[in-house]
């Protein structure tokens, strides 16, 4: 039997990269699948995708900063299938202008912060008692290596990213039983956006050849949470799993 059958599944910042191939996993594995995607035409792409191979999906415009657009997602979500029992947390990322304390534009602090801690809470404001309300299930966050080892001129992303591991564990623990919380701690992954960090970032450019077993594709991200969200992770809460190829520890 399919892994996520009867499971219904919100995906945000699902119309590229990690969490279109996460959309698309969960959809073959027999989830009913919405995709909050701030770009309409993306989120709408990545619904066809999975409806031409067979799967169910919805897309709704959603910017994951602005509490009203993420509760609206949420509903439809339960309005659409019945319910929700998976939230992966996926929007995010940061630019070229990310530096150290000392010199980052303060205006790209704020950002990432909003987009990668504040989109996150509020994710998990609105997701969690929706999944409760279904009978439980999951919430995924995405985290990052660079919130469990030092890496410079990322200071911003550094400090967004081990919030999010931090709050992680808060939440396992305050929601428990009815709902598990974990996170993914990527390393540098193969995705259009992350291509052109890595070429202008040396310390990105040496943490990418540092890699044990290669590098990481979207495919590799989507797996491990394809593993939190199904059953087969019941056990599991409070938790940050990076995806690495062994960077942490080399």
């Amino acid at each position: 039997m399919p892994r996520l059958q009867g499971k219904v599944a919100l995906i945000t910042g699902a119309g590229t990269g990690i969490g279109q191939a996460t959309a698309q996993l969960f959809a073959r594995e027999g989830a009913r699948v919405v995709i909050a995607e701030l770009n309409a035409t993306s989120g709408e792409q990545t619904a066809h995708l999975i409806a031409q191979a067979g799967g169910q999906a919805i897309a709704v415009t959603t910017d994951v900063t602005e509490p009203d657009s993420i509760q609206r997602a949420i509903d439809t979500a339960v309005r659409h299938f019945g319910g929700l029992h998976v939230l992966h947390n996926n929007a995010g990322g940061s630019t070229s202008r990310d530096s150290n304390v000392t010199d980052v534009p303060l205006d790209e602090f704020w950002r990432v912060i909003k987009l990668d801690l504040f989109g996150t809470v509020l994710g998990c404001r609105f997701g969690i008692p929706a999944i409760a309300a279904s009978g439980g299930g999951s919430v995924i966050n995405m985290s990052s290596t660079v919130a469990l080892m030092g890496i410079a001129g990322r200071d911003c992303y550094t400090a967004a990213k081990g919030a999010v591991a931090a709050i992680t564990r808060s939440m396992a623990v305050e929601f428990a039983p009815e709902v598990r919380v974990n996170a993914i701690a990527p390393s540098v992954t193969l995705t259009d956006r992350a291509k052109q960090l890595v070429a202008g970032n040396a310390a990105l450019d040496k943490m990418a050849s540092s890699h044990l077993v290669g590098l990481i594709d979207p495919s590799d991200i989507a797996n491990m949470a394809l593993f939190l969200a199904s059953g087969e992770s019941s056990k599991v809460t409070g938790h940050i799993y990076p995806v690495d190829s062994g960077v942490t520890v080399s």
